[in-house]
């Protein structure tokens, strides 16, 4: 599944690719090991989500205006999207794709709220920051229903839309 996450990433225009590792690292980087992607690992990973988070902004280069984060477990993301995502230019903290009104991911975050993503901890994303600045959150209207949707069995993953 991190191996199709990953190769529909690659198939978009949006570098570095980062992958951040935790649980089953040696099984992530084995996976994607031919891949032209940089492995950060998430020591504190069982701390949740915001380790993981952390980890990846923390390794985002010094000239990233934005980080694009990309879900291990959604596949279906069509690289245009991506690319959409990445193209996006507005003065938004971060902008949320949505397919038939409804908010998917990945999730573009300016630079701006890098030190606050920082400080987070727990097993919360950026979610939280965001709720305090909904006047700076943009949506972008996408034909992608693959923002929608999460890998949570094998078996999903032979699935068409």
């Amino acid at each position: 599944m991190v191996r199709a996450t990953a190769e529909a990433i690659l198939k978009s225009a949006v570098r570095p690719v980062l992958v951040v590792t935790g649980h089953e690292a040696a099984e992530v980087r084995a996976a994607l090991q031919d891949l032209p992607v940089t492995f950060h690992h998430a020591p504190d990973f069982a701390d949740g989500m915001s380790a993981s988070l952390k980890a990846g902004i923390a390794a985002a280069p010094a000239e990233c205006t934005a980080a694009l984060v990309c879900l291990g477990d959604m596949p279906f993301v069509r690289p245009d999207t991506l690319n959409q995502l990445a193209q996006f230019h507005s003065d938004q903290a971060a902008v949320f794709p949505t397919w038939q009104g409804k908010r998917g991911n990945p999730v573009l975050l300016a630079r701006p709220l890098f030190a606050g993503i920082m400080a987070l901890s727990g097993d919360e994303g950026a979610r939280s920051l965001l709720r305090a600045i909904p006047e700076k959150v943009a949506e972008l209207p996408v034909d992608d229903p693959g923002i929608l949707r999460d890998v949570d069995r094998p078996d999903a993953l032979s699935q068409t839309l």
